[in-house]
């Protein structure tokens, strides 16, 4: 089981106790056990949603072409998780995925396969973070940029 949990915390950075729980619940099957998380993470953005996003980070790509580039603004509840390493990366990540897939909005990247796991809607990402960081995370603008 510790092989499991340690693996499971790599992909998802959640805590070990929750990790455990739902392998508990899975009767041991990494699998279910990662679809019980899904799921679970999915039910803490829907409560943390109406939670006022007052803080964030604006954050930027440019591809190594130097031929293509985004910008994005990310909000989150607190200027401590807005610094965490974190919330950077996710930053990052969305930065990267506007600027290989350009969206045209908000609800379009949202839905959108996530580049670096296409078994993973950005929505479905984001809901990852919520879950971990424990606040609600919302996109704001972004803007894609090429030559």
């Amino acid at each position: 089981m510790l092989d499991s949990i340690k693996k499971i915390r790599e992909q998802t950075g959640l805590s070990v106790a929750d990790i455990k729980n739902a392998l508990t619940e899975a009767e041991g099957d990494e699998k279910k056990a990662l679809e019980i998380l899904r799921s679970r993470g999915h039910k803490i953005a829907e409560k943390k949603a109406g939670r006022l996003t007052k803080e964030g980070t604006i954050e930027s790509y440019i591809h190594n072409t130097k031929k293509v580039g985004s910008i994005i603004v990310l909000h989150c509840e607190t200027d401590f998780v807005a610094k965490s390493p974190d919330f950077q990366e996710l930053a990052h990540d969305l930065a990267m995925q506007v600027a290989s897939l350009d969206p045209q909005d908000i609800q379009e990247l949202l839905g959108q396969s996530f580049i670096k796991d296409e078994g993973l809607t950005v929505k479905e990402l984001i809901d990852r973070y919520i879950a971990k960081l424990g606040e609600n995370i919302v996109v704001g603008e972004f803007k894609r940029f090429s030559i």
